[in-house]
């Protein structure tokens, strides 16, 4: 059924789990979801950032997990179950990165990035949507990925960051496919350079800035805020008939 007016940008999911909600874009997610009514449950590794970020938002719970562990995510999925009951929105955000050259980066190192980039994300998604099937709802799964999971990242050797993020843009569209049938979208955002943990060298580094001006043809790196648009429409009814596409929010880089 069609949305008009004023409930068009009204969230298709009453809770959100959202991973890697300690710092960065978990972070500004969290604060845009929440802005919109939704109840969260915050995830990641560091408790404290977790508890700190909980007590600024309303209606919002947390769990630390370290993805990579499938006793830990079990742990979480429990806690869910018990304390907050159906979770019908999901995002995957958590990230890792290794900077090396691919010659350089030791197999152990490719696989631990895989495991938190692209790994979790099946994971994770998998349980959310076996509790949806299991109860006939519907729900919704926005999954971070990236502009370099869609081009090669240049200048910087990434070769697991590149490789996991693109496994994520078709882990979306196989969700996607896999799951219509039961209600639940899948859809992927693909971040060109915010700021964040991660990303912090490229923006305490006057060259590195300047690279990022020069490559992008807006000129500049995202701002805080300018990713809050798409997490929203994506999670919202506005988007009730988009499934399985990655949505790149990049000032142009990757049309060069």
């Amino acid at each position: 059924m069609a949305t008009t007016g004023r409930d068009l940008f009204s969230l298709s999911a009453e809770t959100f789990l959202i991973t890697g909600a300690s710092s960065g874009l978990g972070v500004e997610a969290a604060r845009a979801l929440a802005r919109q009514g939704a109840k969260l449950v915050l995830t990641a590794r560091r408790e404290e950032r977790l508890e700190a970020l909980a007590r600024e938002l309303p209606n919002a719970a947390y769990y630390a997990c370290d993805l990579s562990s499938t006793e830990e995510i079990e742990d979480l999925w429990r806690f869910c179950d018990q304390e907050i009951g159906v979770v019908t929105g999901l995002l995957n955000n958590a990230g890792a990165a290794v900077v090396k050259q691919a010659t350089e980066e030791s197999d152990e190192e490719y696989r631990s990035v895989l495991e938190v980039n692209l790994v979790s994300v099946f994971a994770m998604s998998k349980r959310f949507a076996k509790r949806l099937i299991d109860v006939k709802r519907e729900g919704v799964v926005v999954n971070v990925a990236s502009v370099l999971g869609l081009l090669g990242s240049g200048q910087i050797p990434l070769a697991s960051y590149t490789s996991s993020k693109a496994g994520v843009v078709n882990l979306t569209r196989e969700l996607a496919v896999q799951w219509a049938q039961y209600g639940i979208r899948v859809n992927a955002v693909a971040p060109g350079w915010f700021f964040s943990e991660m990303t912090e060298s490229m923006f305490t580094d006057e060259k590195a800035q300047r690279w990022i001006a020069q490559r992008t043809p807006m000129g500049r790196a995202g701002a805080v805020g300018e990713l809050d648009g798409v997490f929203i429409f994506l999670s919202s009814k506005a988007s009730s008939y988009v499934t399985g596409q990655t949505f790149v929010v990049d000032g142009g880089w990757s049309i060069l």
